[in-house]
């Protein structure tokens, strides 16, 4: 009798035992100013020496074409190349895309946080002008900066626009095992330890902006709604997660 296997009606296809026992490797995708400091330091506490970090293509300070390329590249060399990442869990500034097909790790589950897409705005503004390092900015940030774009030309700049929709290309958001909300920070995350790591994590907040007014950066309703409608790709991303994140409550 001829083996067959759920991947395909090859004779004799299939993975090894070892595979099926294998946990799968988590991708952390960590959007700009959606907790995702805070949540490296959790992930840090559980993974230890086995979370990778990956900060080094800055996708936000490319052009839209430039990080889709740079994306599918990485995407498509890590789906030829049998290179072992050495590790449970990959967390940084990345377009998920990046490690869809990665060879080396048939099973994976992938993670996200959104927040606010208009106060992550403007958290995103006031971050990068407060404490800026010309040689260490991104090209980007650079132009924010010293051309002084105010806080309306940044939001409402073809740069911006719809950011969650530009990093999700070719990623559809039903392919993410987890989507955080990061206004509902502290019982998303146990409920991701939870049902993702089936244990605790412990709840810390990094990177926080100390001049963060108590309720919104934007509470001019005009403003809102414009930008609501500017920025309604990314806007409909994150009313479903958040209903989702609503009902996990």
């Amino acid at each position: 009798m001829k083996l067959r296997t759920r991947f395909g009606n090859k004779p004799g296809f299939f993975y090894p035992k070892t595979f099926w026992l294998s946990p799968p490797l988590l991708i952390s995708v960590h959007l700009p100013k959606t907790a995702g400091s805070s949540f490296r330091g959790a992930l840090e506490s559980y993974f230890g020496e086995k979370l990778s970090l990956d900060y080094a293509t800055r996708p936000i300070n490319q052009s839209s074409h430039g990080r889709k390329a740079s994306s599918l590249t990485a995407a498509l060399q890590l789906a030829c190349r049998y290179d072992d990442v050495g590790a449970a869990c990959i967390h940084g500034h990345f377009m998920p895309i990046k490690y869809r097909w990665l060879k080396t790790a048939p099973r994976k589950k992938f993670v996200v946080w959104l927040r606010d897409p208009i106060e992550r705005l403007a958290s995103h503004y006031y971050y990068w002008t407060s404490d800026y390092n010309p040689d260490t900015a991104g090209l980007l940030r650079r132009q924010v900066v010293e051309q002084s774009w105010d806080l309306e030309r940044f939001c409402f700049s073809s740069e911006m626009r719809n950011i969650y929709t530009q990093w999700v290309w070719g990623f559809p958001m039903r392919r993410f095992d987890f989507v955080g909300i990061t206004e509902n920070y502290a019982s998303d995350l146990n409920y991701f330890a939870r049902t993702i790591l089936k244990s605790e994590l412990p709840v810390t907040a990094t990177n926080v902006n100390p001049l963060r007014p108590a309720e919104r950066y934007i509470d001019d309703s005009g403003l809102r709604s414009r930008l609501e409608k500017f920025h309604q790709k990314d806007m409909r991303l994150y009313w479903r997660a958040l209903e989702v994140s609503r009902r996990r409550q």
